[in-house]
C-alpha cells in the first residue's frame, strides 16, 4: 500500500516525538530502535523508510526536545516583564515538576553526559542547539552589554542544568529538595549580580 507524502511525514514526526521522550527518560542507549518503533505503532522493518541510521533519529529527537524546551521558555518569558524573564525561567526549570518528569524536560541534564560520548556529528548537532539556548537566555538578561550578558547566560544555564542533574540523582528526597533550593538561589543571585567588568565600566563612566 502506497502512503501519501503527508502521511509519511506525520509518521516520521510521530516517531521523532516518541523518541525524544523515551531518550530523555531512558538515555541515548536505554531504548532500542525496535522499542521506539513499537511505541510509534510501527514495525522495526519500517525504520529505514524514515531514517538513514539510528544516529539520524537520535539527532532529530535531540533537536525536537531542545526546540520544545526553548518554546516553553518563550511562553514563560512572555508572561512577565523583561527584567523578570530570567527569574521566571529559573523558577520553572528548577522545580520538582521538572525534576520528576525528565521525559518532558530539558535534554541537557537528561542526556548531556551521554552526548559528550557520542559521535562528532551528534555532538556538533547538540552543541548547535545548546548555543541557541544560550543566545535565548542572553536575551533574558537586559541592562548588560551583549558579551557580558552571554557570559552570565552560560553561567546561569550551567548552574541550572547541574542542579537538575544532582537533584535527580538524589531522587525525591529532602536532599534533592535542598539541592533544588540551593541551586535556584545561586542561579537567581548570579542573574542579579553584574559581572565585574560591567560594574567597572559603569564606575568609570560615572
Amino acid at each position: 500500500m502506497r502512503y501519501s507524502r503527508e502521511h509519511k511525514q506525520e509518521t516520521h514526526d510521530r516517531i521523532v516525538k516518541k523518541a525524544s521522550v523515551r531518550l530523555r527518560e531512558k538515555g541515548a542507549h536505554g531504548i532500542g530502535v525496535a522499542d521506539l518503533m513499537k511505541e510509534a505503532g510501527l514495525t522495526h522493518g519500517g525504520f529505514y523508510a524514515h531514517f538513514d541510521s539510528r544516529e539520524a533519529l537520535v539527532i532529530e529527537a535531540f533537536d525536537y526536545a531542545m526546540n520544545r524546551s526553548m518554546e516553553h521558555w518563550r511562553k514563560q518569558s512572555d508572561q512577565v516583564a523583561p527584567e523578570k524573564q530570567l527569574s521566571q525561567i529559573v523558577e520553572t526549570y528548577l522545580s520538582t515538576v521538572h525534576r520528576d518528569n525528565p521525559g518532558h524536560g530539558c535534554s541537557i541534564p537528561a542526556l548531556g553526559a551521554e552526548i559528550a560520548r557520542e559521535s562528532p556529528k551528534t555532538r556538533k548537532a547538540f552543541a548547535g542547539k545548546l548555543d541557541e539556548m544560550i543566545e535565548m537566555m542572553t536575551d533574558f538578561i537586559p541592562n548588560l552589554p551583549r558579551k557580558a550578558a552571554r557570559k552570565q547566560a552560560i553561567a546561569t544555564l550551567a548552574t541550572m542544568a547541574g542542579t537538575m542533574l544532582l537533584a535527580r540523582i538524589a531522587g525525591s528526597s529532602e536532599l534533592s529538595d535542598e539541592v533544588l533550593k540551593t541551586g535556584k538561589d545561586s542561579a537567581l543571585d548570579g542573574g542579579r549580580r553584574e559581572p565585574k567588568a560591567a560594574v567597572a565600566k559603569k564606575a568609570k563612566q560615572s
